[in-house]
């Protein structure tokens, strides 16, 4: 899953409020045959005209069509459908009800060393969190120098995230060592240079980013209780298809950037990438929580390497970064108010 783990890097649900395309629509060309010999059907060749401009309608201009709102309307149901299912699944695994053995039970017969690296790992991820919103609050406080880092098109703020991927990649191949070492300061690094590129959604407000992190806290808090109720590798049969479903995210998320948001394909793509992907992150929590648990009892003890809590808690940290940016997006009317 490193591919998985790179590609969810929130490269276009930013990208999207930071450049607008320009699209021009096409002028079409008639061509009339001419008849030599004169033809006194001039009623029936209209008609037959007026039928053949109707079904000649290009591609790009059934693209181009107006949007009614059902895509959004649509992700919105899917949302709503995905949280009734989480809280079933919370009821179900939490009460008991299942017969199988869940990953908290389980836990009561960890041994000291695989505690320690499941608490060292969201300990990182905690770290990262701080840093990722520490850096974007300071970006924001200099108001001029955020206005000339913010990318003026598409090409580059694709560039900056560009960036911040070669840094995650980097990060995660310095190899770890306890204490303040090249891994730590590489993964402070990653993560504040991710809240600088991350800072322009401080013009949102206060008052919409601090209800997004409340949100996201409570839905990120709740599919980790889900993860833990349950047996321990229910959600790791998951990743095939959480790969395949972040391939239609990412396709979506790009082909938004180059349509009109007021089109019906270009609102469909955006709301696969708003909706879908905030259903899809959801999905990642669920299995990296208890891959985090998973390679925390399997690692061995005495390997060439020790377990690495930090590249155990970059995959946590990047699905609660989607699930706050799709979030807040959502909250400041970019899902279905988009005109």
């Amino acid at each position: 899953m490193f591919a998985a783990k790179i590609c969810r890097y929130p490269v276009v649900m930013w990208a999207n409020n930071a450049s607008q395309i320009l699209h021009r629509s096409g002028t079409s060309c008639i061509r009339s045959k001419v008849n030599l010999v004169p033809v006194q059907h001039y009623a029936s060749q209209t008609r037959l005209g007026a039928r053949r401009a109707v079904k000649t309608k290009s591609l790009k201009e059934l693209a181009q069509e107006p949007t009614s709102g059902s895509a959004f309307v649509i992700g919105r149901g899917v949302v709503a459908g995905a949280a009734v299912v989480g809280i079933g699944a919370l009821c179900y695994y939490g009460l008991g009800l299942s017969k199988e053995v869940g990953a908290i039970e389980r836990a009561a017969f960890w041994p000291e060393y695989v505690r320690e690296r499941v608490r060292s790992t969201y300990t990182y991820f905690g770290i990262g969190i701080t840093s990722t919103a520490a850096s974007a609050f300071a970006m924001s406080r200099n108001p001029a120098l955020m206005a000339r880092l913010m990318p003026k098109s598409w090409v580059g703020a694709l560039g900056m995230m560009g960036l911040v991927m070669c840094s995650g990649i980097a990060t995660m191949m310095v190899p770890y060592s306890e204490g303040l070492g090249m891994k730590q300061v590489a993964w402070l690094g990653h993560s504040g240079l991710l809240g600088l590129v991350l800072a322009p959604m401080t013009l949102m407000g206060g008052q919409i980013l601090i209800r997004a992190a409340w949100y996201t806290a409570g839905v990120v808090g709740g599919l980790s209780c889900v993860a833990a109720c349950a047996p321990s590798d229910k959600f790791l049969y998951m990743g095939g298809m959480l790969g395949m479903g972040l391939g239609v995210v990412v396709v979506s998320s790009i082909g938004s950037m180059f349509l009109a948001p007021t089109s019906a394909l270009g609102s469909g793509l955006y709301a696969i990438s708003l909706y879908g992907g905030l259903v899809l992150f959801s999905g990642f929590l669920l299995y990296d929580t208890q891959l985090i648990m998973k390679k925390a009892e399997m690692y061995p003890r005495y390997g060439p390497a020790p377990f690495d809590p930090i590249n155990s808690a970059m995959g946590i940290y990047m699905d609660t970064i989607n699930i706050f940016i799709r979030i807040a997006t959502i909250l400041s009317g970019g899902g279905g108010k988009r005109k």
